[in-house]
């Protein structure tokens, strides 16, 4: 049990190594923003483009660049998913990756854990929450839940990293979202755990602000979702580790392992 030996124990390490140099993301997505970057008018969904939806997860219809459903609809397993997504030039995120980051884990995963995209460590990496909120992450799973990354499923909205770790505009989710869904599928998980606003929004289709979502038992095409916040939220907000670790206890009643 992670308890206040909870996740505040589990990451007491990393807090320390949390770079004093950043700062909260104001729309509290759980992602990292640089001191000095953009400030709040800027970091805040910026007036779309026409034709843009503001709310990551109202978006009314697919761009042309999205996969076709019927293609989509004829994949049978996760190999072939990735196979369906290839080299993806399908929007812009493609310029500055170095590599499409697909997902990880037990393809028959009980729960699967969806995040925003990859950041830095996970672009040259290739897998999904391998840096230092990946590594919270990790504790979460084998000290809070008792199982191994290799138990879960863990992947992202959007499978390529956006530049200087920007968020993902809406076209972006509107065009990779739907391997996302696939994904979930595919997996056909008994719980999904939505980490941060960008992966509630998507899956919920709602605008609602995370801190309302989390700890709430929602739905996603009859399947129960736990949206709490990202795992970097976490690292700059260590006092957050007591309420995700509530969320978590509340997934692990779902699935029935013991607390």
């Amino acid at each position: 049990m992670l308890g206040v030996v909870e996740l505040p124990v589990v990451a007491g390490a990393l807090e320390a190594a949390s770079p004093p140099s950043t700062a909260a993301d104001p729309r509290d997505t759980g992602r990292m923003v640089p001191s000095g970057g953009p400030g709040p008018e800027a970091v805040a969904v910026a007036a779309p483009a026409a034709g843009r939806t503001a709310a990551v997860g109202v978006v009314a219809a697919a761009p042309a660049s999205a996969p076709d459903p019927a293609e989509l609809a004829a994949v049978r397993t996760l190999d072939g998913l990735r196979g369906l997504i290839g080299d993806c030039r399908r929007c812009r995120l493609h310029g500055a990756r170095t590599q499409v980051v697909f997902g990880v884990g037990d393809p028959k995963a009980r729960v699967v854990f969806v995040g925003e995209g990859p950041g830095r460590d996970e672009d040259l990496q290739g897998e999904p929450f391998v840096g230092r909120a990946g590594q919270l992450l990790t504790d979460i799973v084998e000290k809070g839940m008792k199982l191994t990354r290799a138990d879960v499923y863990i992947c992202n909205v959007v499978k390529c990293r956006p530049p200087q770790n920007r968020n993902p505009e809406p076209d972006e989710v509107a065009t990779c979202s739907p391997f996302l869904h696939r994904q979930i599928e595919l997996v056909a998980p008994e719980v999904i755990v939505t980490l941060g606003k960008f992966a509630a929004h998507t899956l919920l289709a709602t605008d609602t602000p995370i801190t309302r979502l989390r700890g709430q038992w929602q739905d996603h095409r009859g399947i129960p979702v736990m949206p709490t916040f990202h795992p970097a939220y976490l690292l700059r907000n260590p006092a957050e580790k007591k309420t995700v670790w509530q969320d978590i206890k509340q997934v692990m009643a779902r699935l029935g392992l013991p607390a």
